[in-house]
């Protein structure tokens, strides 16, 4: 634990934050290997099974979002205790992270494996997809405390500059999954076959695996959890919403966005217009998986950092991580930009006619945009290093309600835009396609230029130092009051 510290509050930032992030993007690759695979799986049951599953992404989206404020929460504040030497409440911090985990990942699950059925059909599933997708989504519901208790963990281990703990327990969690899938879904061996709820059964028994490795982890020699740290109070619980919650506000943000901008894919563009959307954000989420993996390690450095009363090289590690980041998106953006059809192909190889023809120009688009995300995930990774996460929620705020959404918006026919919006509050102005996909783009542009200007303003009034200070004084009045 010692040399993990003396590595990130002392040591080559440049070399600790690629240490750190490496084993977090190998993680973000897992995540997307399951995908592949469970859709590989499901595609043998069907186009209805595929359907079902993909229909509830959106809603699974949106529940895990309202995990996001233990495990966001957890990582910042055991990093900042962490670098003040504070090993101690660093561990009770984890396990109020797990136990707000716990709670809201059963109150929400239970809620939802109660109302599955409206839920898909509120969504827009038809009769023939409606029961599949009510099961499998009530089924994974169930598995949410689990998975909620399993990435708060994970939140402690990366907050530790443990990342590999973390890449341990996702691969756990994905492996089960995997080899479970065809077992459950058509019966193989001593299993019956039970279809889509297999694949959700196979789903809850990985998030099962990942807990458990995950508590054998924090139990064990890596973090060495123990009874002593198992007083709960209110101070920490109101540190952890506070931090954390801005967050989840960020990702409902974005998820509810993304769900209307589906509808209106489908009246702009059809079959194909939603083809090439689907395309193009598949490729771009794996595209930035080096810029995610960069921002959560730079989220746990900076927060050592401020927490060891080093505010330079918080700062650093912010400047460093935006070069890294914009680097290798740009790079990632210039071989999409010069060779879309094949990147197009390589995710959908029977694309073809105004499938392949959208397809090739949102990818050529997406491009430009692709060195803006990385220099927001880092710079945002530095305001959540501090603990104003509060600057995350509101910058996602603006980039998809005030630009994404209406810019969007302009594709449609003048008369549907009530229908999409609920309100016409941005009329359509029938643009097509093209609007939707520079919408993606400009919002990205926009977004680093706004999050890169008040960095540079809140960095000239001392957001490290001031994190710092407001670190020291927090210290002093625990102290006070022990």
């Amino acid at each position: 634990m010692s040399d993990r510290r003396a590595a990130i509050v002392e040591g080559s930032i440049p070399r600790t934050l690629l240490a750190l992030a490496v084993p977090l993007v190998a993680q973000n690759v897992v995540r997307v290997a399951q995908q592949v695979i469970d859709t590989f799986w499901l595609g043998r049951l069907g186009e209805t099974a595929v359907a079902a599953v993909g229909l509830t992404i959106p809603v699974m989206g949106l529940l895990f979002a309202l995990l996001v404020t233990p495990f966001v929460g957890t990582q910042i504040l055991v990093s900042q205790r962490v670098g003040a030497e504070d090993d101690a409440g660093a561990l009770r911090t984890v396990v109020h992270g797990l136990v707000l985990a716990l709670v809201v990942g059963g109150a929400v699950g239970g809620a939802v494996y109660l109302g599955a059925a409206p839920i898909v059909r509120l969504v827009g599933a038809g009769p023939d997809v409606a029961p599949a997708a009510a099961i499998y989504l009530g089924v994974v519901a169930l598995g949410l405390p689990m998975a909620g208790a399993s990435d708060a963990l994970e939140a402690g281990f990366v907050g530790r500059g443990d990342s590999r703990a973390s890449l341990a327990i996702n691969v756990a969690t994905v492996a089960v999954n995997v080899v479970l899938d065809p077992f459950l879904i058509f019966g193989w061996g001593p299993f019956p076959a039970m279809g889509i709820r297999g694949a959700a059964l196979a789903t809850v028994a990985g998030y099962a695996a990942g807990l458990c490795l995950a508590l054998a982890l924090a139990l064990g020699p890596r973090m060495r959890l123990s009874r002593r740290h198992l007083t709960l109070t209110v101070a920490d619980f109101r540190a952890l919403l506070s931090v954390g919650a801005p967050i989840t506000g960020r990702q409902v943000v974005s998820q509810s966005v993304r769900v209307l901008l589906v509808g209106v894919v489908a009246l702009a563009g059809g079959a194909a217009g939603l083809a090439a959307y689907t395309v193009g954000a598949r490729v771009a989420s794996v595209a930035v998986l080096p810029s995610r993996g960069l921002a959560q390690a730079a989220q746990s450095m900076v927060g050592q950092n401020v927490g060891a009363g080093r505010p330079d090289r918080a700062g650093r590690t912010a400047r460093v991580g935006v070069g890294v980041a914009v680097v290798a998106l740009a790079a990632l953006g210039a071989i999409q930009w010069l060779v879309p059809g094949p990147v197009a192909r390589l995710f959908v190889p029977d694309l073809s006619g105004d499938g392949l023809a959208l397809t090739v120009q949102y990818l050529t688009i997406l491009a430009y945009g692709y060195p803006a995300i990385g220099a927001v995930d880092l710079l945002l990774a530095a305001f959540n290093g501090t603990g104003r996460t509060r600057t995350s929620f509101v910058a996602d705020l603006l980039k998809y309600w005030a630009v994404r959404l209406p810019v969007a918006a302009l594709a449609l026919p003048a008369t549907a835009s009530a229908s999409v919006l609920g309100v016409a509050v941005v009329p359509g102005f029938d643009l097509g396609m093209p609007a939707v996909f520079w919408a993606v783009t400009g919002s990205n542009v926009a977004a680093a230029v706004g999050v890169g200007a008040y960095y540079l303003r809140a960095r000239h009034r001392g957001l490290f130092a001031g994190a710092v200070d407001e670190g020291g004084a927090e210290d002093e009045g625990a102290a006070t009051t022990d």
